[in-house]
Order: C-alpha cells, then sequence, then structure tokens
C-alpha cells in the first residue's frame, strides 16, 4: 500500500523515543539505516513471522475484548475554546481550581460499544482526574482556565471496536456554560506480544499512531528518519487479523555531508480495507502501534 509523509514533528540531535528501540540499528553517522537491495526480503519475512504469531492468538483476543481509545479523552467544551489565551492554556495544561471536587465516586465504570457490547474498567477520582488535568505546571502569571466544579457523567470516543460512551468528569470552566470533558476510566493494558523483538530487521521502530480516519482506511503513524536519507517509507503486510507496518528510510543520494541527526515524521499509511478490529503492529518490535491520547498518559502494557 502507499504511504504519504506529511508535516516534520522535529528535528532532534539525539531521538530519544527510538534510543533504546534502536540499539545497534544505525547508519549514516549513526542516524536510522537505509534499507538497500535484499533487505526488503528480510522485512517480508519477519512481517510474515509477526502476522503468523498475532492471528489468531490469546494475545489478539485480549486486544479486540479490551478498551483502547483511538481518540483524545479528553474534550473541550462544545464551540470551542472562545480566546486564544484559552487555547494556549489548554494546549499547556493551566488550570486552576476554584471550588470543590466530588469526594467519592463508583470503584468501576461502563465501557458501552454501539453494538451493545460492555466492559468494565477501573474509574479514577475527580481529584485524581484534576491532577492530570492540570499536569501538575505552576500557573504563575500565564494564562489559565478556572475549574469551579465536577460531576461525572460521559463521553464519547473511538476505540478499537469502534465508537463507544465511557464514564467521563466533566468539569464547570469559569466563563463557559459547558463542561470540559475528560475520560474517567482507565485504558485497559496492552496484551504482552506472542513474538519478541528482531531490531537486527533492516529500518526502524515506529513512533506512535496519530490518527486514525473515519473510515478506517488510513492511519498516520510517527515514523523516524535521518537527515541523510530522503524521507521514512512504510511497507504493510495485511492479513485477516492484523496489519504489519515496516518502516525504514529511503536511501540517500551518494556523497553529501551527514550528521547524527534524527527527524520525525508522521506518515499516513493507506490500506486496502478498514482497519477495523485488526491489531496494528510493529515489525521490528512485534508489539501493536498503539494510540496516545494527547491530553491522556500512554497505556501500559501487560
Amino acid at each position: 500500500m502507499r504511504t504519504r509523509t506529511s508535516r516534520s514533528v522535529r528535528l532532534l540531535a539525539a531521538v530519544t523515543l527510538y534510543a533504546a528501540a534502536l540499539g545497534a540499528v544505525s547508519g549514516c553517522g549513526g542516524s536510522p539505516q537505509s534499507v538497500r537491495s535484499g533487505d526488503t526480503e528480510t522485512q517480508a519475512r519477519r512481517a510474515q513471522q509477526v502476522a503468523a504469531a498475532w492471528d489468531g492468538s490469546a494475545a489478539a483476543g485480549a486486544w479486540r475484548n479490551g478498551f483502547h481509545p483511538m481518540s483524545d479523552v479528553m474534550h473541550a467544551p462544545p464551540g470551542g475554546l472562545r480566546s486564544k489565551a484559552d487555547r494556549q492554556a489548554y494546549e499547556d495544561h493551566s488550570f486552576v481550581l476554584e471550588g470543590e471536587l466530588p469526594a467519592t465516586a463508583p470503584k468501576g465504570g461502563l465501557v458501552a460499544w454501539s453494538d451493545g457490547r460492555t466492559l468494565t474498567r477501573p474509574l479514577t477520582g475527580a481529584a485524581e482526574s484534576y491532577r492530570a488535568l492540570a499536569g501538575g505546571a505552576r500557573v504563575g502569571g500565564r494564562p489559565h482556565l478556572t475549574v469551579t466544579g465536577a460531576r461525572l457523567g460521559g463521553m464519547s470516543v473511538a476505540t478499537t471496536r469502534g465508537p463507544a460512551v465511557i464514564p467521563a468528569w466533566l468539569f464547570r470552566l469559569k466563563g463557559y456554560a459547558a463542561p470540559l470533558e475528560r475520560a474517567a476510566v482507565t485504558a485497559s493494558e496492552l496484551p504482552r506480544p506472542p513474538v519478541k523483538g528482531a531490531l537486527d530487521v533492516p529500518g526502524f521502530p515506529l513512533g506512535r499512531m496519530v490518527r486514525m480516519s473515519a473510515d478506517g482506511r488510513s492511519v498516520t503513524v510517527v515514523a523516524l528518519h535521518g537527515v541523510c536519507g530522503k524521507g521514512p517509507a512504510v511497507d504493510v503486510l495485511e492479513t485477516r487479523g492484523s496489519v504489519v507496518l515496516s518502516a525504514s528510510v529511503k536511501a540517500p543520494a551518494e556523497g553529501g555531508h551527514c550528521t547524527k541527526q534524527g527527524k520525525l515524521q508522521e506518515v499516513t499509511v493507506r490500506l486496502g480495507r478498514s482497519l477495523g478490529d485488526r491489531v496494528l503492529l510493529d515489525v521490528h518490535t512485534g508489539r501493536p502501534v498503539f494510540y496516545r491520547p494527547p491530553h491522556g498518559p500512554s497505556p501500559s502494557w501487560s
């Protein structure tokens, strides 16, 4: 399938996100290695191995039966924030509390999908949810949003199993009629992979998933490439139960100066059919390429 590289995310002198995963996978001046002639066959064999290990496995079943958000777990009030200062405060997690928050809450909350399936997940308290919302940052003289209270309600999020309604804390914001919504339930743990990582495979591990199209026919992931290369490329192996992504670097032109730098980019991958409940996997790690909400914690591994 085709891939399309969108905007650069950030240029890093040392790409901390990938340091542990890359290990010995290096190339020009210590930057990610480009895939040469014959290396694509190695990637293809590894992709088949990863797909075979996951398809029909207990790990795949746990993935499909879990709660894995595919959209942000925090929603600004309907209609959006009214000023540039408020929008900046929202992005910076700049909040102050002026009011009381509920001291008690149920221990569990029900995640409900449109097909009737449900799942009970642990419920976070209002105070804990507020601390995650505010991020522990000192506001000082910076623009901020003021929380005056909260109540337990619900919100809709996209998940690997389709749209779901989940419990949410509805935080009242000073100056706004509608509340800010933040998920009150935790995501399921990511299943233990049924296949070990293989970092000797040409290319490099992928980062997180950024977004999925409404029809599930394309996914956008964070990929790494060195300044020596022409950009990242992502090959796709689709099976009935999984989609395996193999990231590599387009070979650079001969000659020229090469520095030890890496660039993170968003790469949009087109699929032959909707991702659905298939597991999106990385060929190098053998693990799911999970979605990390911009205003929520990363899911943990089981």
